[in-house]
């Protein structure tokens, strides 16, 4: 499957900040039917990265998945790179 039919956007807010200074994690904004291997795979494929471990919740904004990227990656540098900040 396409990692762009999975992945709709990144979600940024103050709290998503303290998870990319903290926890080395960003937050996207996914299919409500994408499951963590797809939105792993997806994430791998875009960024070039490696992740850890994948948190999901569906919420009024619709699915959200934390993701947590390996220690060889860093979670802010992938965020300049797509323009978060």
């Amino acid at each position: 499957m396409n990692p762009y039919n999975i992945i709709n956007h990144p979600y940024l807010t103050e709290k998503t900040m303290m998870h990319v200074e903290r926890n080395n994690s960003l937050e996207f904004v996914v299919r409500t039917n994408a499951t963590k291997k797809q939105i792993k795979k997806a994430v791998e494929q875009l960024f070039d990265v490696k992740v850890e471990k994948i948190t999901t919740r569906i919420d009024k904004i619709g699915k959200r998945a934390l993701v947590k990227l390996t220690p060889d990656y860093e979670a802010e540098e992938i965020g300049m790179r797509i323009g978060l900040f």
